[in-house]
């Protein structure tokens, strides 16, 4: 790596955690701390949503120090020099914490991915009283596209994702699947999707919506 613009700090930090044997491991003992501080301070400010203290807040900021950890030695030659390192290695922690907390809210209130409660999601569309008509007028006809149009597969990750808002992840690994197989399925209904409600009325095509 040879970029002038990186400080003296980051790359060292980076030339470290590259090698093998005990310059590595003290990089990584003086690293962990630094993103055990930053996880627990992610992990306290969205505490209060989801009700957790304690000790499990305590262990999640532990493994997310430590996936962090692992995938920032993985990611070594992605680092620009854009910011300092140890700034550039926070986003690892943050992110952890997150997708952490997530799994940890829906696991805990044991929302099954395949319900369907089509009234949230018609209420995201209406803007005030004078809309919540439509709004469910256009949740039903979604709903009846789902059922028309969609595979089996096709309509549990749409329903999980979409509807009830579960986190990709947390659908992921309780179909056993992946980040990016869903996503493509999620592609594929949504594509299904809009010609259905197309064919209906309910949505216009773009050159319509372009030449309107």
């Amino acid at each position: 790596m040879n970029y002038p613009e990186i400080d003296q700090e980051s790359r060292r930090w980076v030339r470290d955690l590259a090698r093998v044997g005990p310059a590595r491991e003290a990089a990584c003992r003086e690293l962990y701390p630094l993103l055990l501080r930053v996880a627990k301070s992610e992990a306290r400010r969205r505490a209060p949503t989801l009700a957790l203290d304690g000790p499990e807040l305590e262990d999640i900021a532990h493994q997310a120090a430590a996936d962090a950890m692992m995938a920032i030695s993985e990611r070594l030659d992605r680092f620009r020099g854009e910011a300092k390192f140890t700034t550039w290695a926070s986003k690892f922690v943050i992110f952890n914490v997150a997708t952490k907390m997530n799994r940890h809210f829906w696991r805990r209130h044991e929302v099954p991915y395949e319900q369907e409660d089509w009234s949230a999601l018609a209420s995201r569309f209406a803007a005030g009283p004078d809309d919540q008509a439509q709004a469910r007028e256009f949740a039903a006809a979604v709903s009846a596209a789902v059922e028309e149009s969609l595979s089996e597969r096709q309509r549990v990750v749409f329903v999980a994702t979409v509807v009830n808002g579960m986190p990709m992840d947390v659908l992921a690994d309780e179909l056993g699947s992946t980040h990016n197989a869903l996503y493509k399925v999620l592609f594929d209904a949504r594509q299904k999707l809009r010609a259905a409600l197309v064919a209906s009325g309910h949505l216009t095509r773009p050159s319509e919506a372009r030449s309107a």
